[in-house]
């Protein structure tokens, strides 16, 4: 399980890394439907690339230490579901997002439970 959690935790930093700076570089054209959106809807996009940058960095982190930071797993992955409730208020509120948001929420919704469990088999066995 250790094994899977940092897999998964691994590419969970590096993809959050390479979409912050993406977001960084590109503003609004990184995200689907927001082309039109304003200077003000840019600079909000290209700042929250540089803390999903920190984010995806804090992942790394975590599963860098031995034995894998298994606290701070659960509060990445905390916040990571807080993000899918987020847009779930932004659907109940405004409707449907374009359909990649939707595979984004699905993916919010979906993983933090998998880490929640992982972290928690990680931490019932006897250390390495």
């Amino acid at each position: 399980m250790t094994t899977a959690l940092k897999w998964l935790s691994s590419i969970m930093g590096w993809a959050c890394v390479a979409i912050g700076v993406l977001h960084m570089v590109l503003g609004v054209d990184a995200v689907p439907d927001m082309a039109d959106s304003g200077v003000t809807a840019d600079s909000q996009s290209r700042f929250f690339g540089a803390l999903f940058v920190g984010y995806g960095l804090a992942w790394l982190w975590a599963v860098r230490d031995k034995p894998v930071n298994t606290t701070a797993i659960r509060w990445l992955a905390g916040i990571f579901a807080l993000g899918a409730v987020g847009r779930l208020l932004s659907i109940a509120v405004h409707g449907l997002p374009h359909w990649f948001q939707l595979v984004l929420t699905a993916i919010e919704v979906a993983l933090p439970p998998v880490w929640f469990w992982l972290a928690a088999a990680t931490d019932r066995r006897p250390p390495e």
